[in-house]
């Protein structure tokens, strides 16, 4: 199945990206070829592979929480932020 140009410019949409004509192009192309390499997987018969979501077999050590020296305050981070501040606290538009 070949994807449209106006296929890949509504998941450029989605994806809030702007291409242009020559980039719709390529990428039709080149997400068609990676369906296509999907499709081509499916027919593998993997009912015999064990899942799995780490091949190495390694597992993180755990550590210990410790608590660090903090590096700014929390008001230098507030005056980073050009909203406004109100009792050390950024104030946003309400959002109901």
């Amino acid at each position: 199945m070949k994807l449209t140009k106006e296929q890949v410019q509504h998941i450029a949409k989605l994806a809030r990206l702007h291409l242009t004509e020559e980039e719709l192009e390529r990428y039709a192309d080149q997400l068609t070829n990676i369906l296509t390499y999907v499709e081509l997987l499916k027919e593998l018969d993997t009912s015999s592979v064990k899942e799995t979501s780490q091949v190495t077999g390694l597992s993180l050590p755990p550590r210990a929480d410790e608590l660090g020296t903090p590096l700014c305050t929390p008001d230098e981070l507030l005056a980073c932020s050009p909203l406004p501040k109100d009792e050390h606290q950024i104030r946003v538009k309400r959002v109901i």
